[in-house]
């Protein structure tokens, strides 16, 4: 009978601790942004790398397995030169057999005044060869605490000389 009512109690308390921390949070809010990612694959101040071989020349991102690591400066307009809200920190493999897919995952930092400290957690499939790529949110930190939603990535200039590529970035999340 005592263990019924320690039972009871418990479930109790484990109910009051749910509803009233999810009464702290409030509505989430939603956020819409749109961000340059500043790529550079080759040269002496390379963004991306690819970890799994070290030859020199053109990296292979359709070679299944090849696994690359980044820190892109991330900027408020299309032009290298316009202010840095954050840096695109993380990794992505190539895996898909046809390398047709990468699996990525990246952490938004922001820099910026505005989020400075908070993060956006970007991870999923990406179909390199499409003109638009759609990868989950699943989550964030201070001003994006519980984040969900997804970005789409476009590339939209690439220069072959300077391996420079400008990636547009549509962000839309719910957020505390």
């Amino acid at each position: 009978m005592a263990s019924n009512s320690i039972i009871i109690l418990s479930s109790l308390i484990f109910l009051v601790i749910f509803t009233c921390s999810k009464a702290d949070l409030g509505h989430p809010k939603e956020t819409k942004m749109t961000v340059y990612f500043q790529d550079y694959s080759g040269g002496p101040n390379a963004t991306v790398i690819e970890i799994t071989d070290q030859s020199i020349g053109l990296l292979s991102f359709t070679k299944f397995g090849a696994i690359f690591c980044t820190d892109d400066p991330v900027t408020e307009e299309f032009e290298e030169s316009s202010a840095q809200v954050a840096r695109a920190q993380g990794i992505y493999v190539t895996s898909a057999l046809d390398g047709s897919n990468t699996h990525v995952l990246i952490s938004i930092v922001f820099t910026n005044e505005e989020y400075r400290g908070s993060t956006l957690e970007v991870q999923g499939s990406s179909a390199q060869f499409e003109r638009v790529r759609e990868v989950a949110v699943v989550g964030g930190t201070a001003k994006f605490r519980f984040a969900r939603g997804f970005v789409t990535f476009e590339t939209i200039h690439y220069d072959q000389t300077l391996h420079h590529a400008v990636i547009q970035c549509n962000i839309t999340v719910l957020h505390y």
